[in-house]
């Protein structure tokens, strides 16, 4: 069951990712011709308005068809084709026709040309299936086609979205009780320290070693121990108990018993300063660790979507705070990463769209294909990356 809730969050931030795009493109006029709750192809669809909404058969994220991404080409028409002017041969002068206006650029005369292809494919009795991309490519909403801070704002708002979706959970937990911690035992990890010295959630921490602590002075005594024995003196309802003396374990560098505090919660205002501040601190850490992937090191911290599965599948074992606080981190990172200035990825349209308001002019349709190339390497080889961390990992126990 936890695997399900952790892959369900994972389907539902890549959905919102896709959202982003689709409610600004319709925003800015750029009219998506898809939508769909997962991928194609479809288990049900409907058109409304011009735009195709569908439940697609994989049941992960989401997906926009923005039309016109890039400038066509000649060749576009060629995969789509070929076998209908094989059947057809009467048809291909007017498809050299089509090819000849793209390739001159002469993208007002091709749509006309197009149409006047699609009335002999009917009369020819063959499917226009093949047309579709190319009519949405000459529109006057594609997206090559806008100008810059359009094609921007609509690539920039999927990422956008995943970043505004993290700063909102952060500020609601920081409402809820993640701000002032406590001396109040929230939850204790199971096989730890705290639970073999019989800690309990609701327990009141009002010493360490016989000395009176304030609940910010909690962490850093039990991390300043050094692995130390030490005993707490708790609260249980009308009785003190003394706990210990046990042995902090050393978690991710630092001494911890294995428990967290409760949080007072936070008014609305300092929440979402409060999360305002975690989120440019956790992009700040991200940005970093993203500067070190040359380094082995740096490398062993990627995880693939299997790694994020499992660890936002252990994240649901320790209660819902947990879980959404994972989650919100995940969607930064999704944010943070699209925003990479390689294609596929946002930042790699973001960069070129920079690019062209800059020269004047648009980019040759060859550079994106090449740049393209090298970005899908680069992604694929980060996968396979993390795959094989997530592998050693899980292998590892």
């Amino acid at each position: 069951m936890s695997t399900f809730v952790a892959i369900l969050g994972l389907a539902f931030l890549i959905l919102i990712h896709e959202a982003g795009h689709f409610f600004t493109a319709i925003a800015v006029r750029m009219r998506p011709r898809k939508f769909y709750v997962g991928f194609p192809p479809p288990l049900a669809r409907v058109r409304r308005r011009g735009i195709e909404y569908g439940i697609g058969t994989i049941p992960l994220g989401g997906y926009v068809k923005i039309p016109g991404m890039h400038r066509p080409a000649a060749r576009d028409l060629d995969f789509r084709l070929q076998p209908v002017t094989r059947r057809v041969p009467s048809l291909v002068p007017k498809v050299e026709g089509v090819k000849r206006l793209l390739g001159a650029g002469d993208y007002d005369g091709a749509r006309y040309a197009l149409e006047d292809l699609d009335s002999a494919l009917r009369q020819a009795g063959e499917p226009t299936d093949g047309l579709t991309d190319v009519r949405d490519a000459l529109s006057d909403d594609a997206y090559w086609r806008q100008v810059a801070w359009k094609k921007i704002l609509v690539i920039f708002a999927g990422p956008g979205t995943n970043a505004l979706f993290a700063i909102v959970v952060f500020a609601i937990l920081f409402m809820t009780g993640g701000g002032k911690p406590t001396a109040t035992i929230d939850q204790v990890v199971p096989k730890t320290p705290a639970a073999h010295m019989s800690l309990r959630a609701g327990d009141r921490i009002v010493a360490i070693d016989g000395h009176p602590v304030k609940p910010s002075d909690i962490p850093l005594r039990i991390s300043s121990s050094h692995g130390r024995p030490l005993t707490l003196q708790v609260h249980r309802g009308p009785r003190i108990l003394i706990l210990g003396p046990t042995r902090p374990e050393k978690i991710q560098g630092v001494y911890r018993l294995g428990f967290a505090l409760k949080g007072s919660g936070l008014p609305l205002p300092a929440a979402a300063w409060q999360s305002v501040k975690l989120t440019g601190a956790v992009s700040r850490d991200i940005v970093t660790s993203l500067t070190h992937l040359v380094h082995k090191k740096g490398r062993e911290q990627i995880s693939s979507p299997v790694g994020i599965v499992r660890g936002s599948s252990a994240a649901v074992h320790q209660g819902t705070d947990t879980y959404l606080w994972t989650l919100g981190l995940i969607s930064l990172s999704l944010a943070l990463l699209n925003l990479l200035p390689l294609l596929p990825l946002d930042g790699g349209h973001i960069l070129l769209s920079l690019l062209e308001a800059v020269r004047g002019r648009a980019i040759a349709r060859e550079v994106y294909e090449r740049f393209s190339a090298v970005g899908i390497a680069l992604v694929l080889l980060l996968f396979f990356i993390g795959l094989s961390n997530d592998v050693g990992r899980i292998g590892g126990g």
